[in-house]
């Protein structure tokens, strides 16, 4: 009977952690990433202008951990994602990822010691969250929410809005309009440009 009990303990202590209930919750996550954010454009070691660059590679390594890029480029995309081809996505996922980098980077940089609040997370789903968060400067608070998805097991970001304004939303609309026109060929050249020129 002792025996019995113990391998049904054990059974219930694997079925707990092999359900993919949190990968140590969606606001945890959204609040360690920012804050290595913050470490750094607070770093008084990266002040400088000489240590743009160095800056940069840094939050690059903390966006590439936080964010989903497929799965960003694939909300933005809707539809015309079938449209491309298997190398046609990697491409796009590289360029775009790369637009959006230059698009705000220096506004991050930008980055005077405001306060940031991380406030509320609204379950979407079982897999699809969103954290709510708000910078405040002595001035406006500016209202940020992470929209969050569980794959294997991690919470990454796929979407930001920004005052109401979605990322994906953004993009989506310029993209759509594009393709309506032109080719996905065409739209990875107009990015090539785009990113040749920054």
């Amino acid at each position: 009977m002792k025996k019995l009990n113990t391998a049904w303990i054990i059974i219930l202590i694997l079925m707990i952690f092999s359900l993919p209930v949190y990968a140590g919750a969606p606001l945890d996550a959204v609040k360690i990433n920012v804050n290595k954010v913050l470490d750094i454009l607070r770093d008084p070691k990266l002040k400088a202008e000489s240590a743009k660059g160095i800056k940069k590679e840094k939050l690059r390594v903390i966006y590439e951990d936080m964010f989903d890029e497929v799965e960003f480029s694939k909300r933005t995309l809707t539809r015309n994602w079938n449209k491309f081809n298997v190398d046609q996505r990697t491409e796009f996922i590289n360029l775009f990822e790369q637009v959006l980098e230059k698009s705000y980077a220096d506004k991050i940089l930008d980055y005077t010691n405001e306060k940031v609040e991380f406030y509320k997370e609204n379950m979407l789903s079982d897999t699809q969250t969103e954290v709510q968060t708000k910078i405040i400067t002595a001035s406006k608070e500016i209202p940020i929410f992470y929209r969050m998805i569980l794959k294997d097991g991690k919470w990454k970001v796929y979407d930001v809005v920004v005052e109401n304004v979605s990322l994906i939303q953004n993009y989506r609309t310029q993209f759509n309009d594009i393709l309506l026109k032109n080719t996905p060929e065409q739209l990875l050249e107009i990015l090539r440009k785009k990113v040749s020129k920054q």
